[in-house]
This record gives structure tokens, C-alpha cells and sequence, in this order.
């Protein structure tokens, strides 16, 4: 399954280097060369983007990854979601991170009261 962070970072990914290898890709996200090809046919499938290939390239292997009108629209989407989710994820570790300072001061304040009465 194509989860929304691989989708958004892939979507982008090709949109900046549309030229880019499956390989470059892979290594870009950190993903296995196998999941980039599983990934890249899952938007081609899905009508995100298209392949083509170079004809008059020596090398017969050059790929470029577009991304259909389509594809552009589901970006703009999944980069809208992935926004949200990630602020929220921020929000929450700030409440977390501020519930862990006030904790730190409460113990080290009960620390300090403990030491000075011995």
C-alpha cells in the first residue's frame, strides 16, 4: 500500500527531478529499489503520472516521471494533508515537551527541598 508520506515525498520528488532514475529516487527517499518501482506504478496506475521514455537516448533505460494534471491536483491534496498532520504531530510533541519540562522542575525543586533539610 502507497501510505500518504511515501505518496507526498514521491510526488514531490518528481515533480522537482522528473528525470530522476528509480535508483536517485530510492536513494533520495531511503527506500528500497523494489519499492520505488512498486510505488512509481501505483501512481502511474492511478493516473498521477506518466512515463516516457527518451527514443533517441543512447541508453534506452532513461525514464522521465511526469506528473499528469491529475497528478499535480492530488499533490496539492496530499501536501495539504501531510501539512496538517504534521502540525498537529508538532502540537503535540510541544504539549508533551512542555508537560516534561514542568515535571523536571517539579523533581528538581523536590530534589533541592530534600537536600536542604539534611
Amino acid at each position: 500500500m502507497l501510505d500518504e508520506e511515501t505518496s507526498y515525498k514521491l510526488l514531490k520528488l518528481l515533480e522537482e527531478e522528473p528525470h530522476s532514475s528509480q535508483r536517485d529516487i530510492a536513494r533520495a527517499m531511503g527506500i528500497s529499489l523494489g519499492k520505488t518501482n512498486y510505488c512509481l506504478k501505483a501512481l502511474v496506475e492511478k493516473g498521477l503520472v506518466k512515463v516516457r521514455n527518451f527514443y533517441r537516448n543512447e541508453d534506452k533505460r532513461v525514464y522521465a516521471y511526469l506528473l499528469t494534471p491529475q497528478g499535480i491536483e492530488e499533490k496539492a491534496s496530499v501536501t495539504l494533508r501531510f501539512l496538517r498532520r504534521k502540525q498537529r504531530e508538532y502540537e503535540e510533541l510541544e504539549a508533551e515537551i512542555e508537560q516534561l519540562r514542568a515535571e523536571a522542575a517539579r523533581a528538581a525543586e523536590a530534589n533541592a527541598s530534600t537536600s536542604s533539610d539534611s
